[in-house]
């Protein structure tokens, strides 16, 4: 990441607003992902919403608000966005490291966000260099959304946790007597646009086939050529 990009918790109305322009534009809605009054609610009740800047310019933000996870204070981070132009520089993984490091300062032990697991390169991100634990399939977990990321999908979605004690990050997961590989498509969102009928198929196919290893075994890794690995037994 370049030294001149800056993380830093957001406060003000125009602030949002920042925010609210930048997430609309990464994920291409005609309307608002999020209201820029909602963000300022959620800051100012104990929330989370941060922005990265690069030369005085919004290239990036996220915000989360509070929950639990297994009975323990969670920040819950809803949406991260960047860019597309800074997209794949690091920024990404600064953003999750400034949520990490904001936590442990609240006394909150965990971290949890959820991703679309056709998705490789988010898996790739969140599972191999995140080391962030799969806790759960939901499916359909936002319904029908209207951007050009998701398309008409149905919005399965995996839930993961990350402590935000980083001496209690397990690394990556040892490998079980058996694993079951699971395949996911090169390019989920390019799929959608060019062949939705195969985007369905491939949706169907991950659904079945990853929540019934889940049901047998734990999530432990994403190759490079983006196919699951549930190791089962031990």
């Amino acid at each position: 990441m370049e030294p001149d990009i800056e993380i830093r918790i957001l406060h003000s109305a125009d602030e949002m607003r920042a925010v609210s322009t930048v997430f609309q534009q990464v994920w291409g809605a005609v309307t608002p992902l999020v209201d820029a009054g909602l963000l300022r609610s959620i800051t100012h009740a104990g929330g989370y919403v941060a922005g990265a800047y690069e030369g005085g310019h919004i290239i990036g933000a996220s915000f989360g608000f509070l929950g639990r996870y297994q009975g323990d204070l969670a920040l819950h981070s809803h949406v991260t966005g960047i860019l597309p132009g800074v997209q794949h520089s690091g920024v990404g993984r600064a953003i999750k490291e400034h949520q990490r490091a904001w936590a442990a300062q609240h006394d909150i032990d965990w971290l949890t966000w959820t991703f679309d697991p056709l998705d490789r390169r988010n898996a790739w991100f969140n599972i191999e260099v995140l080391h962030a634990h799969v806790a759960d399939y939901l499916v359909n977990f936002h319904g029908a959304l209207s951007d050009s990321v998701n398309g008409p999908d149905e919005t399965d979605r995996l839930l993961v946790a990350w402590p935000s004690d980083a001496s209690a990050d397990r690394g990556p997961a040892p490998r079980a007597v058996s694993d079951i590989r699971i395949a996911t498509p090169e390019d989920i969102v390019k799929l959608r646009r060019i062949d939705p009928a195969e985007a369905t198929e491939w949706r169907l196919r991950v659904r079945r086939e990853l929540t019934d290893a889940m049901g047998r075994g734990t999530v432990t890794g994403v190759t490079r050529d983006g196919e699951y690995v549930v190791s089962v037994g031990g």
